[in-house]
């Protein structure tokens, strides 16, 4: 695999870095398969309890690489077609894995870029940041799952004026917006990231990835469907050792350690 995105595991914490700095850390072909291929390294294997996703350099994705797509002349819908295989296998595993997925929004996130950001389960941005879809800007239209994230994020109205005018957000507006849970300065960004995935790390992380999964389902399911999966996934968690752990350390007044299984 090329360095197009880095790869490192400490302490229970993966770490994305997208690494096409000179490229505005643009998806081409390779990277949009190695993002695949390292998010399905983090769905399966235990050791991973947190993954940070970010950009090398100033920006953290501008989304599509337009000139790859321009060079593909007459097969550019084909290498759309592929590209978004990849891109989209890899949200997917990251959406459904176990392990929540933190976005550090280091810079611009545009196209592709944005709709990333849309898909982690909590985002953390840089004060410089900024937001935009871009995509009919360049006579295309969206994916990544943004089509289906923000509108829950955000209903119809907000939705369409981002991917219609694509209007720039800045990283205050995109916190108003609720797209990012908070921003802070340029140099903390990946710091606060990592130091809330370590935590989460820390954490009962079977219980983290029901969590997930139900929130994830929710708008698709009724109200008798989805509290059946909260009976469901709640008994499930009480086979788990960090169920014990943590009402053992509730009753001795003891900050639980939990293993993750």
């Amino acid at each position: 695999m090329a360095d197009n995105i880095l790869f490192e595991l400490q302490d229970g914490v993966a770490q994305l870095t997208f690494n096409r700095p000179d490229a505005a850390n643009a998806l081409d072909l390779d990277t949009s398969r190695d993002f695949m291929e390292l998010a399905i390294r983090c769905d399966e294997d235990p050791a991973v309890r947190a993954v940070v996703l970010t950009g090398a350099g100033k920006m953290f994705s501008a989304g599509g690489d337009l000139g790859s797509f321009a060079k593909a002349g007459d097969r550019m819908a084909a290498l759309l077609k592929e590209m978004t295989t990849y891109l989209h296998a890899g949200i997917s595993r990251l959406v459904r894995m176990r392990a929540p997925l933190i976005g550090a929004i280091n810079g611009t996130a545009a196209g592709a870029g944005f709709s990333l950001v849309c898909s982690t389960d909590l985002a953390i941005a840089a004060e410089s940041a900024k937001f935009t879809m871009a995509y009919t800007k360049a006579g295309l239209t969206p994916d990544g799952s943004s089509t289906f994230f923000m509108p829950r994020m955000l209903g119809s109205h907000r939705t369409l004026e981002l991917m219609l005018t694509n209007r720039v957000l800045s990283a205050a507006e995109a916190a108003e917006w609720g797209l990012v849970n908070r921003v802070v300065a340029d140099d903390a960004v990946l710091p606060e990231a990592r130091a809330l995935a370590t935590q989460l790390a820390a954490g009962p992380t079977e219980a983290i990835g029901g969590v997930k999964r139900m929130v994830v389902g929710s708008l698709g399911e009724s109200l008798e469907t989805q509290m059946e999966l909260e009976t469901r996934t709640i008994a499930a968690m009480a086979h788990t050792r960090d169920a014990k752990e943590g009402i053992e350390a509730f009753f001795a007044k003891r900050a639980p350690k939990f293993e993750g299984r």
